[in-house]
């Protein structure tokens, strides 16, 4: 069986060791870097399931390589770590493309289990028959989304937002299921990755008619 690869991108060195240390005594393939300038090559020669980035690092830091990255069309699922108490700093980087964060320092025991639930969200389900809503087009088989025909890369969080407004079609989904399948206790998360995937879905994110915000009861995909 191949083990899920993680690569680990921060500046400190002993972090990093540690790290790779336990994370390959609990079932990973584990590579390192302690930049984004040379994680980039990595990424670009081996299969990556998951990326663990810290937000500060010196140069490129992890907000600034997130957004390089899915630009660039790359929606490896990261984990961002950060040592900043401060709710913007963890919503920006959310913003910025981010699948989850940690806050630093943090149990080893807990970095695992988001590591496992973010790869476990993101593995696209076979059961699912592909669904129209507005002009897109959903293929649960393979987790790509088209819209007027276009490839739009999304993100392991907004694949799983996305799947979980799929399986309540046309009824509205509470922030409450939202936050806990989310695996967060902000609502301002579920509401950065709800803005984020209405930019992609809909004609006018400002107006929008795919997914729509239900007064008092949250949020739902409309297909009919």
């Amino acid at each position: 069986m191949t083990l899920p690869t993680v690569l680990v991108v921060d500046d400190d060195t002993r972090l990093r060791r540690l790290l790779k240390k336990y994370l390959s005594e609990n079932g990973f393939s584990v590579t390192e870097a302690p930049s984004a300038d040379e994680a980039l090559p990595i990424l670009n020669l081996l299969r990556i399931d998951m990326i663990i980035m810290d937000m500060m690092m010196p140069g490129t830091d992890g907000r600034e390589m997130t957004k390089q990255l899915r630009t660039m069309g790359n929606t490896t699922p990261i984990l961002m770590l950060t040592a900043m108490g401060d709710t913007d700093n963890r919503i920006g980087g959310l913003e910025a493309g981010a699948d989850d964060y940690l806050s630093k320092p943090f149990e080893p025991r807990e970095l695992l289990l988001r590591l496992h639930n973010i790869l476990r969200r993101s593995k696209p389900s076979a059961g699912m028959l592909p669904i129209h809503f507005g002009t897109c087009l959903f293929d649960g088989k393979t987790g790509v989304l088209t819209k007027d025909g276009i490839v739009v890369p999304l993100t392991g969080g907004e694949t799983n937002l996305l799947r979980l407004l799929i399986d309540h079609a046309d009824t509205p989904v509470s922030r409450e299921e939202l936050m806990h399948q989310m695996q967060t206790d902000n609502e301002r998360t579920v509401d950065v990755q709800m803005t984020r995937l209405r930019k992609k879905v809909e004609a006018d994110a400002a107006y929008p008619t795919c997914i729509q915000t239900v007064r008092g009861q949250g949020y739902m995909l409309v297909t009919k």
